[in-house]
């Protein structure tokens, strides 16, 4: 996998925690450069320690999978990209309002944003396994990119609301789709 397609990946993976930053913004109105600050770094951790996580998984079990890897990657990348497009079409036809009573993001909600948030990538690790990706760099480059667009993200939730969040969502997962088409075609036809 180059470096064009682990950015694409890396911004497809971003989209959920740009999506809860947005909704941060949003909802939690007084939110100031600090948190705006501790939010991308707590979501571009997670989201660079989970692929680690996940490739270390997927390494102990590689060999034994390895003549399915751009099946596995097809159906990881699809089911993650599909869940993505599903949720925020959902979100689109019954639009939730800020249902949180707290006035401050708090350590707690932040932390479980940012491990929700990055399941995803867990399941990507373990596909960058199978296909052999420098999972350093990869996850590097993952959490850099979510760490920039959760900052993007909080800024445009604080100033436009709801209007960009589940157009950011479809967006990453139609990204993680065409990346598991691409791998796909590239091990079973090239």
């Amino acid at each position: 996998m180059g470096l064009i397609m682990i950015f694409f990946t890396s911004v497809g993976l971003s989209m959920d925690a740009c999506a809860v930053s947005i909704s941060n913004g949003m909802c939690f109105g007084n939110i100031n450069k600090k948190e705006i600050l501790s939010t991308a770094a707590a979501f571009g951790f997670f989201q660079a320690f989970m692929p680690v996580l996940g490739y270390l998984v997927g390494t102990t079990f590689s060999e034994t999978i390895s003549f399915l890897d751009h099946w596995i990657a097809l159906i990881l990348l699809g089911f993650i990209g599909g869940k993505m497009i599903i949720e925020a079409l959902k979100e689109l036809k019954y639009p939730e309002a800020c249902l949180n009573i707290e006035k401050n993001l708090t350590f707690k909600t932040l932390m479980l944003q940012a491990v929700a948030t990055s399941i995803d990538a867990l399941a990507i690790g373990i596909g960058f396994a199978v296909i052999k990706v420098d999972i350093i760099s990869a996850a590097l480059f993952i959490g850099l990119i979510t760490f920039i667009t959760s900052i993007i993200g909080s800024n445009l939730g604080k100033k436009f609301g709801e209007m960009f969040k589940q157009k950011a969502e479809i967006f990453g997962g139609v990204i993680l789709i065409i990346i598991g088409l691409k791998i796909f075609i590239e091990h079973t036809f090239v």
